[in-house]
């Protein structure tokens, strides 16, 4: 009896010894996620939506991750030079937010297959890069209709950075949303060949408005575009974020991005030991892309419309290149049906109602 009391007391002993030792030990390090931006993170656009997701990523998984963003970074060699200091760093995840910065992704993969990268907006990938979009088309396509129907010129104008696939579609799905409503209408764009650079964009709003555009949007990445408008007294439809507060007379509505729930989803695959390179491409069923609300001079008959168009493009019922489709110069590109992924992926074309010819690069 006494033997096994001892040995007891022996047990409990050698366990409230190791207790200490136990709980002294240090939590696991944390995630180490890097962001490359192109723009600066401002206040609105594009760089401030993919920051916000960046900051719902931090919200929800707590000390379990550490992310880092670099901001204002060109694309081409230095982008290459910041992905690789990230990955030097100890970044295990990293998101490079640019379609240029597709290939410097691609070589710093090759040499940190350690690493999971995510693209955003390519169409290259690696055994670690994947790549992430979304279908912008289908809010791009409901803001044509606004345009459409508040227009009293039957004139829009389009300020766009480069004339890559992502940024044709959502001038091709604007256009086909305007005249969906005014068979009439005319879009007019303005290429920067620059996502970022504020006095260019503010310098193509006005020579759109000077054409005779009373409504402005966008693809580019700062504010001043929109504020342009305002400043002439013309409509807009912001892209990436609402900005309201910078054009209350002016906006319409806006078509916005929200990147938080692929970000932290994406991080939570790495934790676990889960994470695959696979494609991502989410929409308005997704909540990746919303029509903000509408202003006050939106006549409620055309809300109604759009936002039942905005349930039938989520719900699948209908498709913003669908039907019968004629490029600019009189090709029919489609005859009918939905039109694929490889076709809208290569889009090189303008559809029907763009002024202009596409721009040789």
């Amino acid at each position: 009896m006494y033997k096994n009391l001892r040995r007891a007391m022996l047990a409990v002993s050698v366990l409230a010894a190791l207790l200490p030792a136990a709980a002294a030990q240090p939590p696991a390090a944390p995630l180490k996620i890097g962001f490359v931006f192109v723009s600066p993170v401002g206040e609105a656009g594009w760089t401030y939506q993919h920051n916000l997701g960046r900051l719902e990523l931090e919200k929800q998984l707590g000390p379990r991750v550490q992310t880092t963003f670099i901001e204002n970074v060109a694309e081409g060699a230095d982008a290459e030079r910041v992905i690789r200091d990230l990955a030097q760093q100890g970044h295990r995840l990293i998101f490079t937010t640019s379609f240029g910065y597709m290939d410097p992704t691609l070589k710093v993969a090759a040499d940190f297959p350690q690493v999971a990268f995510e693209h955003m907006g390519g169409y290259k990938t690696a055994a670690n890069m994947a790549t992430y979009n979304a279908r912008f088309y289908e809010g791009r396509y409901l803001a044509g209709m606004v345009a459409g129907r508040m227009s009293k010129t039957g004139q829009a104008g389009y300020v766009a950075g480069f004339p890559v696939p992502e940024v044709v579609q959502g001038l091709n799905a604007f256009t086909l949303g305007m005249r969906a409503v005014n068979p009439k209408a005319q879009v007019k764009v303005v290429w920067l060949n620059h996502w970022f650079d504020p006095a260019r964009e503010r310098e193509a709003a006005m020579t759109l408005v000077n054409q005779g555009a009373d409504v402005i949007t966008h693809h580019s990445a700062s504010t001043a575009a929109i504020q342009a408008a305002e400043a002439r007294g013309a409509m807009s439809i912001p892209y990436h974020s609402d900005m309201r507060a910078l054009a209350p007379r002016g906006q319409l509505t806006a078509v916005t991005h929200h990147w938080g729930e692929f970000y932290t989803r994406t991080a939570r695959e790495v934790l676990e030991g889960r994470w695959k390179p696979q494609a991502y491409t989410g929409g308005l069923k997704e909540g990746a892309v919303r029509l903000a609300s509408f202003g006050a001079q939106v006549p409620k008959a055309v809300a109604a419309q759009v936002r039942a168009r905005e349930h039938a493009i989520a719900s699948g019922v209908f498709h913003p290149f669908s039907g019968r489709i004629v490029d600019n110069e009189g090709q029919v590109r489609l005859t009918g049906g939905t039109m694929d992924e490889q076709a809208l992926a290569t889009m090189d074309y303008f559809v029907e109602g763009v002024a202009g010819s596409f721009p040789k690069r």
